[in-house]
Parts: C-alpha cells; sequence; structure tokens
C-alpha cells in the first residue's frame, strides 16, 4: 500500500512539474521519457543506437505525452505506453526527423 501511494505521489509531482517547475520539470519529464523510450527503442530493434530515434521521437511528442512516457519510468512501462511510442514513432515528422538523424540529410 505504500508503495502504491508513493508511486501515485510521485506520478502526480512529475504531472505537476512541467506546469510547476517550468523548464526545469519540462527538462525533468523529458529526461524520464528518455529512458523509457531508448528502452522501447533498444529493445525492439536490438543493437541499434536507438539515440537518435530517442531524440526524435521525445522532440514530436507534446508535453502531455512526455508525462505520460515519463510516469512509465516510475509505474513501469505498459502496453499503452509501448502504443503511444510507437504512434508518436509513425508520425510524418518523427519519420523525417529519422531518415535525417540516420542518414545525415535535411529533409
Amino acid at each position: 500500500m505504500r508503495l502504491a501511494t508513493a508511486l501515485f505521489v510521485a506520478s502526480t509531482a512529475l504531472a505537476g512539474c512541467m506546469q510547476d517547475l517550468g523548464p526545469a520539470g519540462d527538462m525533468l519529464a523529458r529526461d524520464a521519457a528518455k529512458g523509457v523510450v531508448n528502452t522501447a527503442v533498444q529493445a525492439r530493434f536490438p543493437g541499434v543506437d536507438a539515440r537518435p530515434l530517442t531524440d526524435c521521437i521525445i522532440d514530436n511528442a507534446s508535453s502531455a505525452e512526455i508525462v505520460q512516457i515519463a510516469e512509465a519510468a516510475l509505474m513501469g512501462p505498459d502496453q499503452a505506453t509501448t502504443n503511444l511510442i510507437v504512434t508518436i514513432a509513425e508520425r510524418p515528422e518523427t519519420l523525417r526527423c529519422s531518415v535525417n538523424n540516420a542518414f545525415g540529410l535535411n529533409l
């Protein structure tokens, strides 16, 4: 029960960080989300440097999506988190970013 309460408080605080702490909260949430996304990308594409794709996914996610993904760092990722990451990865802007990073292009 204590763990569940602590996780709820932590996730609520994380969600509030982006509004209350401005750039610092945004950076905290983005860093947490990057860890979750990077792990998901590495699991899907073993042996590939996941950082460029991770950066593109985070850069093309909304603030609410970043918070949702960052919460998975506290609660553990679930299928909804994975689905959200895939949805963001499939966006045209994310795909463009990924191609640019992979091939050094500027499309």
